[in-house]
């Protein structure tokens, strides 16, 4: 048996020392002086004059209270996203939310109240303990991480989570290891520290094994002009931008490869319960089954790589955030992972963000507390049926618009996947004349519907724009339409702001990043003529 398989079977072990890995910032960091006595504040009988503390009776709440939704606010057979039917229920006033109320006060009625006492004060780096208490709960029943010692931290969202940790494992100069289209935020974040990213291929699970250890095997740090990466930032779930999601056995792959060449995974998951799977066309969605209770839901979910079936060394780092479940506006976030590293991003912690705002997590913990762990996974379920609804809605609009040939990948990083190439549809008629001719027509875009997250990832062929020159203009092309379709009324993401390397960007491939998150349904609808009258102007299709 291999010791991977070894590691499984046995009783859960504590996480390796992995403390190699931290960098000379976060082995400089010492307890923040003030900070440190926050330890003696659970004493009953203590006096505190230690701290610049505000009191309390000067804080201008008395309480807060607010009207939240229920758990099961949202269907989970609706065909048809409830935003698109608000409209409705909002001119004729037959439908009413239906709410429970929740209120936080600034003194306890008994000792397990969150209150504005707390909440509001300086407070430690660790969070509200209710909120604490709540998080391990959703860890251990959903995660499971591998090994016993694993520990949660709170922190201000994953982009917040992302800055502190590649600080705290990373050096200037230094490199990391990410898909070779990522997160533009995770790119623009530790650039200024002076550590830069390094690609790799893609494929419809993302990050490819093989090209992983290619990358590692054959580095030359005289070449690369640094040191093989120790760390990787990934978001295998609902990628960012491309929507496609990691299985197990491709984590089990990548994880192997990161223990053989001593790699950090930090698992950057903020799309993790938006898990919608495979697109279909519409007369097929009424077959697919749903699943009747969240936890047989909870089962078919991809799982995340500090799963006890994959990091039983503890070298995941996993970044989770409430911006995609519940608010963005909330900043609140959390770490899983191995106690050192978790308390070398607390110290991290103290001296910059110290603790989420106290509103945020007090809303947030109470509004957690009194839905329950069961309430709380029922309202994930019901927000993955309405943005599978939200994506197929977008989709079947791109495939009205456009004439769609379906076909299966075969080279790059869409090989084996289930394409949708578009290509302009004949103004007027149906003549079998007009149908050859639409079915003919050169390509125009193509994508691979995603499985997770919020976002669908286009591929431009320019090369079917007459007379392009890719010699001559390289890399302008997908701004130059960027404009066009901002000018005509469409925002989207253009494509080079995903792309780890962009000097080594394809003038002829161009990409774009389209959210379907947030828009209604009318706006889709209207979104979708404006992008095909400028595309096929642009491409010069008549």
């Amino acid at each position: 048996m291999s010791q991977y398989l070894t590691e499984k079977v046995q009783e859960k072990r504590k996480a390796i020392d992995l403390s190699h890995h931290l960098s000379d910032l976060s082995r400089a960091r010492a307890t923040s002086p003030l900070k440190g006595l926050a330890r003696y504040f659970g004493r009953p009988d203590l006096i505190s004059l230690a701290g610049g503390m505000p009191n309390e009776a000067y804080f201008p709440f008395a309480a807060i209270s607010g009207d939240a939704l229920v758990p099961d606010s949202f269907s989970l057979a609706s065909n048809q996203s409830e935003s698109s039917l608000s409209w409705f229920w909002k001119l004729f006033g037959s439908r009413k939310e239906k709410t429970t109320s929740i209120s936080i006060p600034k003194y306890p009625a008994t000792k397990d109240d969150i209150t504005l006492k707390v909440a509001l004060q300086y407070g430690t780096a660790t969070g509200l303990p209710q909120l604490q208490k709540f998080i391990n709960e959703l860890v251990e029943k959903i995660y499971q991480p591998a090994y016993s010692d694993w520990t949660t931290l709170v922190q201000t969202g994953n982009t917040d989570g992302w800055g502190r940790a590649v600080t705290t494992l990373c050096n200037p100069g230094e490199a990391f290891i990410t898909e070779d289209w990522t997160y533009p935020s995770a790119l623009a974040g530790s650039a200024p520290h002076g550590i830069h990213p390094v690609g790799v291929l893609m494929d419809d699970q993302g990050m490819r094994s093989e090209e992983l250890r290619k990358l590692l095997a054959e580095w030359d740090e005289s070449v690369r002009g640094c040191k093989r990466p120790h760390v990787m930032y990934t978001v295998p779930v609902g990628q960012n931008p491309t929507g496609v999601t990691m299985g197990l056995d491709r984590k089990k792959e990548i994880y192997d490869i990161c223990v053989e060449y001593d790699v950090i995974i930090v698992e950057d998951d903020p799309y993790y319960f938006l898990q919608m799977g495979s697109y279909g066309a519409k007369l097929d969605r009424a077959s697919q089954a749903m699943h009747a209770d969240p936890e047989s839901w909870l089962s078919s979910l991809a799982p995340s790589y500090v799963k006890y079936v994959i990091d039983y060394q503890g070298r995941v780092i996993r970044l989770d955030t409430f911006s995609k479940t519940i608010a963005p506006g909330s900043r609140l976030g959390f770490y899983t992972c191995n106690p050192r590293f978790a308390e070398r991003l607390e110290r991290a912690g103290e001296v910059s963000t110290q603790a989420p705002c106290g509103f945020g997590q007090s809303l947030i913990a109470q509004l957690l507390t009194t839905w329950k762990y069961e309430g709380y996974v029922r309202w994930l379920q019901g927000l993955a049926v309405q943005y599978k609804s939200r994506r197929d809605f977008l989709l079947d609009a791109l495939r009205e618009e456009f004439h769609m040939q379906v076909s299966v990948g075969t080279t790059s990083s869409w090989k084996g996947c289930t394409v949708y190439t578009a290509s302009a549809k004949p103004k007027t008629g149906s003549s079998r004349m007009l149908e050859k001719r639409a079915y003919g027509s050169k390509a125009l875009f193509s994508l691979v519907p995603p499985t997770s997250g919020m976002f669908v990832w286009l591929k431009l062929h320019f090369e079917n724009v007459p007379g392009f020159q890719p010699d001559e203009e390289p890399n302008t092309m997908e701004m130059k339409l960027w404009v066009k379709l901002a000018e005509a009324g469409v925002l989207i993401g253009p494509g080079r702001y995903f792309a780890s390397d962009q000097e080594d960007a394809s003038p002829v491939d161009g990409h774009f990043r389209i959210a379907f998150s947030y828009a209604s349904e009318e706006d889709f609808t209207k979104a979708v003529k404006i992008f095909g009258e400028v595309l096929r102007e642009f491409f010069q299709e008549q």
